[in-house]
């Protein structure tokens, strides 16, 4: 993945944020907030994000799955401050949609991730419902 656009990292064009405690078990041998780390960070703002939006409700017996994520990491992160996840919907397909993330320490971006979650039923992929994707495209967009 490329280095993202330095619009991405505005966290003002996020509709969702969520603050995170880090841990000691965080820090690496290097001092800083480890790779993997950042990586649970993500994941644990990105369900929650799913959580806000309503998502298990407004795709009744379809399930999300994540086809593809990938993260750029752009900066130390240090223990003991928090970190502040912030979630968008970038873009909405036919049975899919783009989160767009970045992680923020004390005003810098120390990561940015894109997720492609699919809507699966029966195994396999389904259309995204008219009224979820109505609010993937509005509400949950990330912002100009």
């Amino acid at each position: 993945m490329a280095r993202p656009d330095p619009a991405l990292l505005d966290p003002a064009r996020y509709p969702f944020h969520h603050t995170i405690t880090t841990r000691f078990s965080d820090v690496d041998p290097n001092q800083h907030l480890n790779n993997v780390a950042l990586a649970a960070m993500m994941e644990d703002g990105r369900v929650r994000f799913n959580v806000g939006m309503g998502m298990r409700v407004a795709l009744g017996q379809r399930r999300a799955m994540v086809a593809s994520m990938g993260i750029e990491y752009l900066s130390e992160g240090h223990f003991p401050g928090p970190v502040e996840v912030f979630c968008a919907i970038e873009a909405v397909g036919r049975t899919s949609w783009t989160i767009v993330q970045v992680l923020m320490q004390e005003g810098r971006a120390v990561a940015f991730a894109r997720s492609i979650i699919v809507s699966i039923a029966d195994g396999r992929p389904a259309p995204v419902p008219d009224d979820f994707r109505a609010e993937l495209t509005g509400a949950w967009s990330l912002r100009p």
